[in-house]
């Protein structure tokens, strides 16, 4: 059997320094493609076995039903998240669906600590000042994470070694999570609801998946039963916040510190040099205008190890569903939807 042939799409220079390096053992054959996959681009999929996709790439129903008439027969995603993914559209065109489900959890974790860090004590305002030869400390006053009380919404991999990390300052760590595995158990965390968690925490921390029933978690609802004053972070998914209400309570004082990897609309600019281009989400744009909120460019899971692990278990997953071997195979099931 000839080896696979892989349309790799939203493709970076080190997105193929890593697959290339995981593919050295397997020699399948891999065509990259900086575009997103979209209505626009599925065209170039004519003669693949496999789409690979990243975060951001689109398939709706026109687009599995163009890769299903090209002869793609998997759709292999090297992330965790599959919200752009029509899963049943997919199965109407056969195409199954494989990811990521964890490669570095502690990539992630730390850089929503960083975050808190960074907003706590003002690390970007104080390198912007020292840079103008201004080292005056007026606004730059923290607080002492030691006794805060933190809360990871979902525990997970990436909530577990979030909730060790902070275990560690100190804090009184919290977590919501609808079915908490053993594993998270075994962390010695506090299990609460998510309306206790609103209520009690200092610092709160999303990191949780975008399924129906967590978009737009943070609303003006969940907001009104948090203390004033309170850090949100997220570095999961941009839809688990409803952005404009978020801006409403960044105005009030409510949310005091935001810290953000993601962006719900953010497919239009992150990934993408786009410093010579007019900023035209106007929603975007008023919330770098807050000194008290720090965005990062869905830059989280970007380390060496987690790029190696995603390039291994990517090519891993194409591996197994051609030997026909499922069973092995990270499949998107309907039902986490």
């Amino acid at each position: 059997m000839p080896p696979p042939k892989v349309a790799i799409f939203s493709s970076k220079p080190y997105d193929e320094q890593h697959l290339e390096q995981a593919n050295q053992t397997r020699q399948f054959e891999l065509t990259f493609y900086e575009p997103k996959l979209s209505s626009q681009t599925a065209a170039l999929t004519q003669g693949f076995d496999v789409v690979c996709c990243f975060v951001n790439d689109v398939i709706d129903n026109p687009v599995a039903e163009t890769l299903k008439n090209n002869g793609v027969k998997l759709v292999a995603m090297r992330c965790a998240g599959f919200n752009n993914v029509d899963l049943d559209a997919c199965a109407r065109h056969q195409l199954t669906v494989a990811r990521v489900a964890e490669y570095s959890p502690n990539a992630v974790a730390e850089h929503a600590v960083a975050l808190i860090l960074d907003l706590n004590r003002n690390i970007h305002r104080a390198y912007s000042r020292v840079r103008e030869n201004d080292y005056s400390l007026n606004g730059l006053m923290g607080f002492d994470l030691c006794g805060k009380t933190v809360s990871a919404i979902g525990g997970g991999k990436i909530g577990q070694a979030f909730i060790r990390i902070m275990q560690g300052f100190g804090c009184r760590v919290i977590c919501f999570d609808p079915k908490p595995s053993d594993e998270l158990k075994n962390t010695g965390v506090e299990l609460v609801s998510l309306e206790q968690a609103w209520a009690e925490s200092d610092i709160v921390s999303l990191h949780c998946p975008l399924v129906r029933s967590t978009y737009h978690l943070i609303n003006s609802n969940s907001l009104s039963q948090m203390k004033q004053g309170v850090m949100l972070i997220n570095i999961s998914r941009g839809g688990l916040i409803d952005t404009p209400a978020i801006i409403k309570a960044l105005k009030t004082g409510k949310v005091a510190y935001l810290g953000l990897d993601v962006y719900e609309e953010e497919a239009d600019l992150f990934f993408e040099d786009n410093s010579d281009e007019m900023l035209m989400d106007d929603i975007f744009a008023r919330l770098t205008t807050f000194k008290n909120v720090v965005i990062t460019g869905h830059q989280a899971f970007f380390t060496h190890e987690a790029l190696t692990a995603i390039a291994e278990v990517t090519l891993s997953n194409i591996d197994y569903f051609t030997k026909g071997e499922l069973e092995k195979v990270c499949l998107v099931k309907m039902s986490q939807k």
